[in-house]
């Protein structure tokens, strides 16, 4: 069967025939790579809230993988990618791309604390806490109650409310409930500190999700927020599929026609107008501010017209939107995808 992808910013406008993505961006389908372990150690610094891109030019760079397309591939095929975290990794001189994502993904790095990235969902967070050493058990429990630590207006779901940061925490000392509940508080405190009304939390948190789902580059994001206010505003769709892949209880990875038709997912932002039931990530404070105040024009679309740095353009009109898609085919003409 062929995977049905849609590649211009998750707005269902149009699609292509593809076998994966990474936060919402095509991986190519052909990209130069090394063979192997590779050679001489060398090592590489993780930023903390490195994005997939971030890594892969990274190790590019340092003449660890070939190509950022290669990585990009890796990584989305790799579902322990997203327990990466910052630091100082050792890799090795011209390894696989896919050997450096698994040597990225054991963690041999020092690091103080818990981190969380911008854009994991409640799920991936779970995850990453069992994997760094919460006992399992304390870990699900506190998730199965997290209800009694919420506001009322989150409805007694997490997803949006667990603010991502770098938190002072350990295994042995913090119990995993107390970690939910400073991931919370400090969700609590950006809202209050954004200006974002207890009425609209909720919403609010629900849009930044999405923004922080599809801008590959902070910049975008006060854009992407103007898109989503006007077509809401307008009575559009939203056509945003990473709504659809969280619904489906993917992150990551194709979607095939059955489920862009699905009306009965309720995140499904073709068939249901509005903003999805909650938020589908866990957005940070620059999406937060994005969604509370986007900026200021008459953008109906975005379209990622560079596949592995994110480049993200926009356009007002269908017609200019189809001059972007052309711009994006230009490219993946030029650098073989």
């Amino acid at each position: 069967m062929v995977a049905v992808l849609v590649v211009v910013g998750g707005l269902g406008a149009w699609t292509v025939k593809n076998d994966g993505y990474l936060f919402g961006i095509p991986t190519p389908l052909a990209a130069a790579d090394y063979e192997g372990a590779g050679g001489e150690p060398v090592d590489v610094e993780v930023p903390e809230n490195a994005n997939g891109y971030t890594i892969a030019e990274e190790l590019v760079a340092k003449d660890v993988v070939a190509s950022s397309g290669a990585f990009i591939r890796a990584f989305n095929a790799n579902p322990d990618a997203v327990a990466i975290q910052p630091g100082t990794h050792t890799l090795n001189l011209q390894m696989s791309a896919a050997s450096a994502v698994a040597l990225l993904a054991e963690n041999k790095v020092v690091r103080g604390g818990l981190t969380i990235p911008e854009g994991l969902t409640a799920t991936q967070i779970e995850q990453r806490m069992i994997k760094q050493g919460w006992p399992k058990a304390d870990v699900r429990a506190a998730f199965k109650n997290v209800k009694q630590m919420l506001p009322p207006e989150a409805g007694g779901k997490p997803e949006g409310w667990l603010f991502p940061s770098t938190y002072d925490v350990k295994p042995e000392e913090t119990p995993a409930a107390d970690v939910l509940q400073q991931m919370i508080v400090q969700t609590v405190s950006v809202l209050d500190a954004v200006d974002v009304p207890s009425d609209q939390r909720e919403e609010i948190l629900a849009m930044a999700s999405l923004i922080e789902r599809e801008a590959k580059n902070p910049e975008d994001q006060p854009k992407m927020s103007r898109v989503i206010h006007s077509r809401i505003e307008q009575d559009w769709y939203l056509g945003i599929d990473a709504a659809i892949l969280y619904g489906v209880g993917r992150t990551s990875g194709a979607l095939y026609q059955s489920e862009l038709d699905d009306a009965s997912n309720p995140y499904n932002l073709r068939r249901h107008k509005g903003l999805p039931p909650t938020a589908i990530s866990n957005p940070g404070r620059s999406a937060i501010q994005a969604a509370m105040k986007p900026a200021d024009g008459p953008w109906m679309y975005w379209c990622a017209v560079n596949l592995e740095t994110g480049e993200t353009k926009f356009a007002t009109t269908e017609e200019e939107f189809n001059t972007l898609v052309a711009e994006l085919r230009a490219w993946e003409d030029a650098n073989g995808y």
